[in-house]
C-alpha cells in the first residue's frame, strides 16, 4: 500500500480528521488507499499552535490509513475553500500567497495501531495487512 510521511502535528491533525489536505509542491495522479506516517521531524511552530487540540503526536510510526481522492492546484479559489474549512488549520496555505504546490484530499481517515517504520520522501510502498 502507499505510504505518506508527513512531521507532526500535521499527520496527528490528519488521523483525527482535522485535517482534509496534506500539501506538497509535487502532483500525484495516485488515487486509492494511503497510509499516514508520522515522521520523525516536528514543526515546532505548528505544535505550539495546535495545543488547543491536546492530541498525541507519535512519531516514526504509521498511524492511520485514508483514501487518497484527488489532487488540486492550490490557488485562488481552492486557498478560499480552505480558509471556509478551517483557517487555523490551513493558515500557512492561505496566507502565502507565493507558495505553489498541491492538496491531496484524504476522505475515509481511519487510526490504525501504530507501526514502527522509518519514513521515505515522496510516496512510497509498505506491505499492509488489515
Amino acid at each position: 500500500m502507499k505510504v505518506i510521511t508527513i512531521k507532526q502535528p500535521w499527520a496527528s491533525l490528519i488521523a483525527e480528521g482535522i485535517k482534509e489536505y496534506e500539501f506538497r509542491t509535487w502532483k500525484t495522479k495516485y488515487r486509492g488507499d494511503i497510509l499516514i506516517h508520522a515522521g520523525k521531524g516536528i514543526d515546532k511552530k505548528a505544535m505550539k499552535k495546535f495545543e488547543c487540540y491536546n492530541l498525541d503526536y507519535p512519531s516514526g510510526c504509521i498511524i492511520a490509513k485514508a483514501t487518497l481522492t484527488d489532487c488540486i492546484l492550490v490557488d485562488e479559489e481552492s486557498r478560499k475553500m480552505l480558509n471556509r474549512k478551517n483557517p487555523l488549520v490551513y493558515s500557512n496555505i492561505i496566507n502565502d500567497l507565493n507558495w505553489k504546490g498541491y492538496g491531496f484530499k484524504l476522505e475515509n481517515v481511519e487510526k490504525v495501531k501504530p507501526i514502527d517504520i522509518n519514513g521515505k520522501l515522496s510516496l512510497w510502498n509498505y506491505d499492509y495487512k488489515d
